[in-house]
């Protein structure tokens, strides 16, 4: 009797564990495709900013070298 009530604590407490793996793992997963969701949202921002800094530096006024008229 005794033996069968050891294993049967030991499986008790392996099933709470899994139980609580389980939990930890599906949360830590939930985190993981939050943050890859923001982390597309950002990657597509920096590349439209890019593209508008890059139109913006293009259709800006002529900059050139030459010194200010006050020299």
């Amino acid at each position: 009797m005794t033996d069968t009530k050891t294993l049967s604590d030991r499986i008790d407490a392996l099933e709470i564990r899994l139980s609580f793996q389980d939990e930890t793992i599906d949360t830590l997963n939930k985190t993981i495709t939050a943050q890859w969701q923001q982390i597309d949202a950002l990657t597509r921002q920096v590349a439209g900013l890019s593209e508008r800094l890059q139109e913006a530096e293009a259709s800006a006024p002529g900059a050139t070298d030459e010194p200010p008229p006050h020299y």
